[in-house]
């Protein structure tokens, strides 16, 4: 297959349309809602419309896409809900702000890859999949059908875009490995029992028909310069013989790697083992399957339980019920000696394929005044710039 050669440095524009309790929990008070399908549940439709319309509004603005561009990257990756078109209640569209996003990144000379981030019933139960401990999306036909409806509704609106980077067609989807380890149920309990009841990881076989059927719906519309993006559902390498006859030459592979799955994988909480880890894990696969599809890092940060002071059990927060550390247990001057070669390690390893996206450009948790919090201030990208623990090239 003749492959496409390119090289992109981005972040991901995460909580924006796509809520995440943890990133924002002001927007979640006075409910016990730890999902987005639960909040406007427990809310008024007066109240749940107020806050949603502020959040959006509010959250990322024109100017956000300014300073991106000054870091010198080049494009946004803006995860959107499966109802984005506002055609499922109680939820509220948001085709306006993503319309919005495509003139400020036209305006500043970004791209965009539009992220399908959830799917109804869920895709893996994740708290960031829409509902938590519930994966039974795939099981649905009709369900299916819609988020393809979707997928075929975005590239016909935004596919001729100067804009457009391109369209991932589902994020995360949770196969039997990633099920099992992060044990979704029990870290992700479901509020109604009987609506979770058959969930289960998603079959490479069911994946792999629904990729290549949104792929027919989707590119009719993509202009040749265009890209669709699969996510490898955390198996990484089953995908060396799919979709590589040349019709399929704009396709992407999408990995996320963080650190703390590699502590959960029994990675020992030192720079040097994370240094070796990435070299023999992340980068040697990325160059083997570089060969196959170019391979972006969609998701990744500077996270990691050394800098926290403390275990995190593979990022579980204190919304996960763990205890965290209320007391930094390195000085400015430490954390960013780890932060900077936790950077460079990884950066290293996404420069072996094509490129990356930063999860992710802004917190609004208060990790100072919320106890538990320290060593989470790393996933917001500016924070990283500003105090020199992430690289940049600034225009």
């Amino acid at each position: 297959m003749n492959k496409r050669k390119f090289s992109v440095k981005g972040v991901n524009l995460g909580n924006w349309l796509v809520l995440e309790k943890w990133m924002n929990p002001a927007l979640f008070d006075g409910t016990d809602a730890e999902d987005e399908y639960w909040l406007p549940r427990r809310l008024s439709p007066e109240v749940y419309e107020a806050r949603i319309k502020i959040h959006r509004s509010e959250y990322i603005t024109e100017r956000d896409f300014v300073t991106i561009k000054s870091w010198g990257m080049d494009a946004v990756r803006i995860p959107v809900p499966y109802f984005i078109f506002g055609d499922r209640e109680p939820f509220i569209g948001c085709i306006e702000e993503l319309d919005k996003a495509f003139n400020w990144a036209e305006k500043y000379g970004l791209k965009i890859l539009i992220d399908l981030h959830t799917a109804p019933m869920g895709q893996n139960g994740f708290d960031n999949g829409g509902i938590s401990g519930v994966c039974r999306w795939a099981q649905i036909p009709d369900e299916v059908e819609f988020e393809l409806s979707v997928l075929e509704r975005l590239a016909r609106r935004y596919g001729k875009r100067e804009g457009l980077w391109g369209i991932e067609v589902l994020n995360e989807p949770a196969m039997k490995g990633v099920w099992e380890s992060v044990d979704v149920q029990n870290r992700y309990p479901a509020v109604d029992k009987d609506m979770a009841a058959g969930s289960g990881p998603v079959s490479p076989e069911f994946l792999k028909q629904f990729y290549l059927d949104a792929f027919e719906r989707m590119n009719p519309y993509l202009d040749d310069d265009k890209y669709v993006v699969i996510h490898d559902g955390f198996e990484f390498k089953i995908w060396k013989d799919f979709m590589q006859e040349e019709k399929y030459k704009n396709v992407v592979l999408d990995t996320h790697q963080y650190l703390m799955m590699a502590e959960m994988a029994g990675c020992e909480q030192t720079l040097e083992a994370y240094e070796k880890f990435v070299k023999d894990n992340y980068e040697k696969d990325i160059q083997e399957m570089q060969e196959y599809f170019p391979v972006i890092v969609g998701e990744w940060c500077l996270f990691n339980s050394l800098a926290c002071g403390k275990d995190t059990k593979g990022g579980q927060s204190v919304l996960n019920g763990m205890e965290g550390t209320d007391a930094e247990v390195f000085t400015q001057e430490q954390k960013r000696e780890i932060y900077q070669k936790v950077a460079e390690m990884q950066l290293n390893a996404w420069n072996k394929g094509s490129g990356y996206f930063y999860w992710s450009y802004k917190l609004l948790t208060d990790t100072v005044n919320t106890p538990g919090w320290v060593g989470w201030d790393c996933w917001d990208l500016g924070r990283c710039v500003d105090f020199g623990w992430f690289p940049t090239e600034r225009r």
